[in-house]
């Protein structure tokens, strides 16, 4: 029998979650830009093979705690509103549904309850009619899995330590869930060359705007730690940037005892009366290596943030803290 005119045609649940949430293209103009100029952002750890989730859940979080003003170029606050260019994706807002199951992002295999493929969320309430906002930040193409980088736009910025350090204090206080996907937010305070002038001037910078910050109540001597990531940079991918830049200094600083070392006296230079401890550090020096997709032949990027004591762990290492206390196991991630 015809099935009557004007009957609706059910979609399928991957159309279903395409009318509640977009995930952004890759600016695949980013790479080569971030070699050119200093970014700001968020670096974003989750489970290999499943980044289209955590990008979903990630957009969601942010968006909540970023606000509607960045910061321009000359530092004074500019809503993101005004810039009529800006492109418009489609979020859901959820404090990470309990209805997002465990996923496979190459799967279409329903799951027992509810028939959702295995990398959707639905939401159990109706789509609120604002869900289309301005989320400008760029997402990057890395070479490793594991891995998602969003940067701002050159002209706009925000304060990436406090956005991430109210989520941890939301998540601490009950507020917000704790993430599905999104193991770590390491908030990006500037981009350099992993060169030596380079670090020096940008650790200089940000350990200067955090030493003459009000907040920052600090003692003497100022205690400090330095942590060093060279995420994605195995030692055959090193064999290969070596022979590409030809031994030059650039590869230097891939050797972790000499990185700290410049670290440690650029923060020598800006605070005199600063002494290392790796227990209780007071403000913390942490540069990520992003495995940013260039070719070899480029200099290598890094990440460079001065943190305060609360959103960092020094156990069993000096890293951005855990967004959630119960990490997945390696048989989960599969």
């Amino acid at each position: 029998m015809a099935e009557e005119t004007g009957t609706k045609t059910e979609m399928k649940p991957w159309e279903q979650h395409s009318k509640v949430i977009r995930i952004p293209r890759f600016d695949y103009n980013a790479p080569s830009s971030i070699l050119q100029h200093s970014y700001s952002g968020f670096l974003i750890t989750c489970p290999i093979k499943r980044e289209k989730s955590a990008t979903k859940e990630a957009i969601s979080i942010l968006q909540k705690y970023l606000g509607s003003c960045y910061c321009n170029s000359s530092g004074s606050l500019d809503s993101s509103d005004t810039n009529g260019d800006t492109k418009r994706r489609k979020i859901y807002r959820d404090d990470t549904s309990e209805k997002c199951a465990n996923v496979v992002e190459s799967g279409g295999t329903k799951e027992d309850a509810g028939g959702l493929p295995k990398d959707d969320c639905i939401p159990d309430s109706k789509i609120d009619s604002n869900t289309e906002n301005d989320f400008d930040m760029s997402l990057v193409k890395l070479t490793r899995s594991g891995l998602l980088l969003f940067t701002f736009p050159r002209e706009k910025s925000s304060n990436v330590v406090s956005v991430v350090s109210n989520i941890v204090q939301s998540i601490d206080s009950g507020s917000l869930k704790s993430p599905l996907w999104c193991h770590r937010i390491f908030p990006i305070q500037s981009t350099c060359i992993l060169k030596e002038t380079d670090l020096q001037a940008t650790v200089s910078k940000l350990v200067r705007k955090f030493v003459i910050d009000e907040q920052n109540k600090l003692s003497h001597p100022v205690k400090f730690a330095v942590g060093y990531n060279r995420r994605g940079c195995e030692e055959t991918q090193m064999k290969t940037t070596k022979d590409a830049l030809n031994g030059s200094n650039l590869f230097a600083l891939l050797d972790r005892n000499k990185c700290f070392n410049v670290v440690a006296a650029a923060v020598k230079d800006v605070v005199s009366d600063s002494e290392v401890d790796l227990k209780s550090p007071e403000l913390s020096i942490l540069v990520e290596l992003l495995p940013v997709a260039v070719p070899p032949t480029e200099p290598l990027v890094v990440a460079v943030s001065v943190l305060p004591h609360n959103i960092v762990t020094t156990k069993p290492r000096l890293c951005i803290r855990a967004l959630a206390s119960n990490m997945y196991s390696k048989n989960e991630r599969t």
